[in-house]
């Protein structure tokens, strides 16, 4: 008998399949991202698979009752067009219930999700290269690894920035040392910025760079850079914060492509003005 397409939650394993995808599509993905990706909700990545055979796959990760975000929304390239990517789509959709929920668009695709009900909230600018190596400043005393000790302060900090509560995964993110890199200025309730460096099949990565203002991100930019060894870095940076895009190019970074921040339903209310590097284009 013909084994038909269907849609089912991920089993242990198909995330990092997703994710090679990903890094076929030239996403470029952290080599270790999956065990945190997973952290953030289990249920909430779906693959859509013919018999036993995955084929696509999409997440709707849902932080809390309120917010939830879209990302590895993909069909490998031998079975596109046979409308497999909407089934996957309305299965992802369904996930996230009354949300609002967040994606992040890159150009040709924007205008699909408006017939869906997205709207764009601003520009992301992804920026690229070999940094400079700057000096710190007057904060570079102040910049820490996250330890396990400063985890509480981290995750109260980081609830005041992202839309949604995202304990699990933020524990898992900045609390694996030996996966990512991740710093910090302050501790406790006085914590006045953070951020994590990734390796990636190509370089690193920084997100979130997240800071009360521009001195803090600068040094703890300028630590994480020095993680790279010279390698090429990227970081996704709101275009509306002019102060962080000054800064990646402070660092000798270059716009390379962008993408819209969109939202179906209410839109959250961010302080961009502390969000000098978004954590991932997968998970928001």
């Amino acid at each position: 008998m013909k084994s038909t397409f269907a849609v089912r939650t991920m089993r242990a394993g198909e995330l990092e399949l997703a994710l090679e995808w990903a890094r076929q599509e030239g996403w470029n993905p952290g080599v270790d991202d999956a065990p945190a990706f997973w952290e953030a909700d289990p249920s909430g990545f779906l693959v859509g698979a013919i018999g036993e055979v995955p084929v696509g796959c999409i997440s709707v990760v849902r932080y809390g009752e309120s917010f939830a975000f879209l990302g590895l929304y993909m069909l490998h390239p031998e079975f596109r067009g046979r409308g497999y990517g909407k089934q996957l789509w309305n299965k992802g959709m369904a996930l996230a219930g009354d949300r609002t929920v967040g994606l992040d668009g890159v150009a040709a695709q924007q205008e699909n999700y408006s017939r869906y009900g997205f709207k764009a909230a601003y520009r992301t600018l992804r920026y690229g290269g070999i940094p400079k190596v700057l000096d710190a400043g007057e904060q570079a005393a102040q910049v820490t690894p996250v330890t396990h000790g400063k985890l509480q302060g981290l995750l109260e900090y980081d609830a005041a920035i992202f839309p949604g509560l995202r304990h699990s995964f933020i524990k898992a993110w900045c609390g694996s040392p030996e996966r990512r890199k991740s710093f910090i200025v302050g501790g406790g309730s006085r914590v006045r910025g953070y951020g994590t460096i990734r390796r990636c099949f190509d370089g690193y990565k920084i997100g979130p760079l997240f800071a009360n203002k521009p001195e803090v991100a600068a040094a703890l930019l300028a630590r994480m850079v020095t993680e790279a060894k010279g390698a090429h870095i990227y970081m996704d940076v709101p275009a509306d914060n002019a102060q962080a895009i000054r800064l990646a190019e402070d660092f000798g970074l270059s716009p390379i492509f962008e993408t819209a921040r969109m939202y179906r339903g209410q839109a959250p209310e961010i302080p961009l003005d502390r969000v000098f590097g978004v954590t991932t284009l997968e998970l928001g």
